[in-house]
């Protein structure tokens, strides 16, 4: 008489999305049930597991004789790989995955049956600026990971992509410093600025004040142009240059030396100015002097 424990065989009668319902005796049916098939979390159709006429072998999940049901199980047959996970994958250690599906906010990499963890959008790459992971690979892709957190309790892990490189903005910091100039092409524009391509295949963005021409003009897509960096966040990988910071800062040079110039002129004047005037206090300084010791001379023949 069958109990639960039991490990059973039959064959597939019936499939759906679901599960799967085995004839494991004459008028005997129990049912797996999708999420029974395999210690993976993800939600898979039971057609990816099995098909009708499939010769199966079972555990007894449950058992009620007085409905006639039985729940049965194929992924008890072997070891969880979550009781083995931080052996097999510690935290630093490097894997390749699947790809088995995306969200918004990330991917999901399947290392093996049953164990698969989120590289997050913000670990895929150092560099790109990807907006949804689409962008960046497709499902059924290998993957390579390195393991950033594990949560066996709930198991999860967490998974990086860039990681597996060094951060080039640590590099980028040292390179594109406040002030420094580059040549970049525009790529994009939009309501608030330009997305400008520069050197090592790093974006800026340009806002659109600062897409101004010397001439008057505004830059479009495809120009290629130099342009300051006044901006730069290693954290949150964020470039933001300015075209028209360059000829401002020109005419505000030629401003400069054009009031220095007039300044110094006036200087100049008021130098003059002031030697004509000690000339003239000197000389009268000096008839003074002289009248002085006509008197006294008189004083003394006196």
């Amino acid at each position: 008489m069958l109990k639960v424990g039991d490990k059973v065989k039959g064959k597939v009668v019936v499939i759906a999305d679901y599960g799967a319902f085995i004839e494991v005796a004459e008028g005997v049916e129990g049912l797996i049930h999708v999420s029974e098939m395999s210690w993976s979390q993800h939600l898979r159709s039971a057609q990816e597991f099995l098909k009708v006429g499939d010769e199966v072998e079972a555990v007894v999940l449950t058992l009620d004789r007085e409905e006639r049901k039985m729940s049965l199980g194929v992924k008890q047959l072997t070891p969880d790989p979550w009781n083995m996970i931080i052996d097999k994958y510690a935290k630093g250690s490097k894997h390749t995955g699947t790809v088995r599906n995306f969200t918004n906010f990330g991917v999901f990499v399947e290392l093996e049956e049953g164990v698969d963890g989120l590289v997050h959008i913000s670990d895929l790459s150092w560099s790109k600026k990807i907006k949804h992971p689409s962008e960046f690979c497709k499902v059924g892709d290998k993957m390579d990971v390195t393991v950033l957190e594990i949560d066996g309790e709930n198991r999860r892990l967490s998974l990086g992509h860039k990681q597996l490189e060094d951060n080039p903005w640590d590099v980028f910091e040292t390179v594109f410093t406040i002030d420094s100039v580059h040549s970049g092409t525009i790529t994009s524009i939009n309501d608030k600025g330009a997305t400008v391509n520069l050197t090592y295949g790093v974006e800026g963005f340009c806002p659109s004040r600062h897409l101004n021409k010397a001439d008057g003009t505004t830059a479009k897509v495809e120009d290629v142009m130099d342009f300051k960096v006044i901006e730069f966040s290693k954290e949150s990988k964020r470039i933001v240059v300015s075209h028209a910071r360059l000829h401002e800062e020109v005419k505000e040079e030629v401003r400069k030396v054009e009031k220095a110039t007039k300044a110094a002129e006036s200087d100049e004047a008021k130098k003059a100015v002031k030697k004509v005037k000690d000339s003239q206090e000197k000389t009268t300084l000096g008839d003074i002097s002289a009248l002085s010791d006509l008197k006294d001379k008189m004083d003394g023949k006196k």
